[in-house]
């Protein structure tokens, strides 16, 4: 296969996972990275030893194939729409769009052009959520009918050094931390048939306690707290809650229940954990795959950990060249947006939504052919 010359547009908090990961997946290399704030571009590109470009010299440099959109979420579109305009592949962080129209027009201008569009989270390709993915298409559990999932924490301002585009337009942890959910959801069960929700922002503005800025206060114009009910084509009701106004919970997980027994997954933000199946006073405990679950990274408490961010950029890679679907594709990134869409909308108008969308479920990821990602895995 080979090896894809990659720009980043983008070069703020995220950049530095893919930036340090790039080297362990196979098929591609990291040359330039850009940002509206060059001095920014410039800091990463010493970090990383990479050119440090201008957009519009990113976008006009030939020897770059594909470009991975790393902006805010109110900038997604518009940066995928000029890089694929430039002839260049695109993987974007998520969400990938904010409108189902700008989703649409994005996958009809990559398919004009030939080109590859892609967009995280590749989370779902851990291997915990693909041994998940194993137990639930071996028909252990039966036919999936119900089940949770929760993310709630206390927000980006306790940690984040610039948490404002977080409760922003765009933002709000539905559309920042329900990709992560709502993804790994489809590619177990398929896709969203309807949708209920109710919502509230119990604070108008919220004091930001991380450096650089703190003490500083930020206005919030996003609902912070989100319940919803997701309904899947396949029957399952499951529901989901997204909450940035919860100092602690217990509740961090997803759970699937089956007509035989009950699946207890680890957190789908996470690539690694093990696998609870349990039927009355019987649990049997399944290991991740283990390719995309051991430990390879130092996260900023120091501690190590599984991540392999990145993986479904080298995945679209690989695709690429062998011409086949590539797992973390626009039908199912323009799905997730369509629920996540109608939870907030539903939370709005308090009448179930329909979404519009659907999609196949991506391909599972076996871990001989995660290894195939890797760098050398042989």
């Amino acid at each position: 296969m080979e090896n894809m010359s990659v720009g980043i547009i983008g070069c703020g908090n995220i950049s530095t996972a893919y930036l340090s990961l790039a080297s362990q997946f196979a098929g591609y290399t990291i040359v330039a990275c850009a940002d509206i704030d060059k001095s920014l571009a410039d800091l990463r590109a010493a970090e990383f030893n990479c050119r440090s470009l201008s957009v519009d010299e990113l976008l006009a440099d030939s020897t770059i194939a594909l470009v991975v959109n790393l902006t805010v979420p109110n900038a997604h579109f518009g940066v995928s729409k000029a890089a694929l305009q430039a002839g260049k592949h695109v993987y974007s962080e998520k969400p990938y769009v904010l409108t189902l129209e700008q989703g649409m027009q994005l996958r009809e201008l990559a398919q004009s052009m030939q080109l590859r569009l892609g967009s995280a989270p590749d989370t779902f390709l851990g291997g915990a959520h693909q041994c998940a993915r194993e137990i639930l298409d071996s028909g252990d559990i039966g036919k999936v009918v119900g089940g949770s999932c929760y993310f709630q924490s206390h927000g980006m301002e306790d940690w984040h050094p610039q948490p404002a585009f977080f409760y922003q337009q765009g933002g709000g942890p539905v559309l920042d931390m329900g990709p992560y959910y709502v993804t790994n959801l489809v590619q177990l069960l398929g896709p969203v048939k309807q949708v209920a929700a109710m919502s509230s922002k119990p604070f108008a503005q919220r004091a930001i306690s991380s450096e650089p800025l703190a003490g500083e206060f930020i206005d919030v114009d996003v609902q912070t707290s989100v319940h919803g009910i997701l309904e899947f084509q396949q029957g399952a009701q499951i529901t989901f809650t997204a909450s940035w106004d919860v100092w602690a919970s217990e509740n961090n997980l997803m759970e699937l229940h089956g007509t035989e027994k009950s699946l207890f997954l680890p957190d789908p933000n996470n690539f690694g954990g093990d696998c609870r199946v349990i039927k009355g006073e019987h649990e049997h405990v399944h290991a991740p795959f283990a390719t995309l679950s051991s430990p390879n990274y130092h996260d900023a408490a120091g501690i190590k950990q599984a991540n392999y961010r990145g993986v479904g950029l080298a995945d679209m890679v690989a695709a690429i060249s062998a011409n086949r679907e590539h797992r973390c594709n626009s039908d199912l990134a323009l799905h997730v947006v369509d629920t996540l869409m109608c939870i907030l909308k539903a939370a709005e108008s308090g009448r179930f939504e329909k979404t519009t969308t659907t999609c196949e479920r991506p391909a599972a990821l076996s871990d001989a052919l995660a290894k195939e990602l890797i760098n050398n895995h042989g």
